[in-house]
């Protein structure tokens, strides 16, 4: 099962790669890993997806809290969230098949953000789902290169820190 966790922690050097190294001695590879400072420039939060059976996350949240600088873990398993990613992608765009790509993009509501002879370059932002289809769309044009944010989360309603 996947989770999105956020962890809130001091901005602080060396702290994401103190959190990184846990899911890491326990044998999780990270899907997704974004990084920003909050409201509070001394705090940062940590938007990490993983896989894995729900206790052993959850011993993972209890170990993070032992992290020297961790603030709060939050499991957003069962909680109502608003979630996006970024993605980048640099499609083959040949005056043939510009008109289409154009059309793909437009039904997505994303935009192209930079268009050369042969390429356009398309931004998305949205859920991962929204993500990855556009992107099986795409993949038909030839997909030159691609790059993703990473999955960022907020609760809904009130703040949780």
């Amino acid at each position: 099962m996947k989770h999105t966790i956020s962890v809130l922690v001091n901005n602080r050097p060396g702290v994401l790669a103190r959190t990184a190294g846990l899911f890491a001695r326990r044998g999780f590879n990270i899907d997704s890993l974004a990084v920003s400072t909050t409201q509070d420039p001394d705090v940062s939060r940590m938007t990490i997806v993983v896989e894995g059976p729900d206790a052993v996350l959850e011993q993972i949240s209890k170990q993070l809290y032992k992290l020297m600088d961790v603030i709060k873990v939050l499991d957003h398993q069962d909680e109502a969230v608003v979630n996006r990613e970024l993605a980048l992608i640099k499609v083959d765009a040949s005056p043939a098949v510009r008109g289409e790509i154009m059309q793909t993009v437009s039904i997505f509501r994303a935009n192209i953000v930079d268009v050369s002879d042969r390429t356009f370059t398309i931004e998305v932002t949205g859920s991962a789902d929204k993500v990855d289809a556009l992107t099986g769309l795409l993949s038909k044009y030839g997909i030159r290169e691609m790059m993703r944010t990473g999955r960022i989360v907020l609760s809904r309603g009130a703040p949780t820190a």
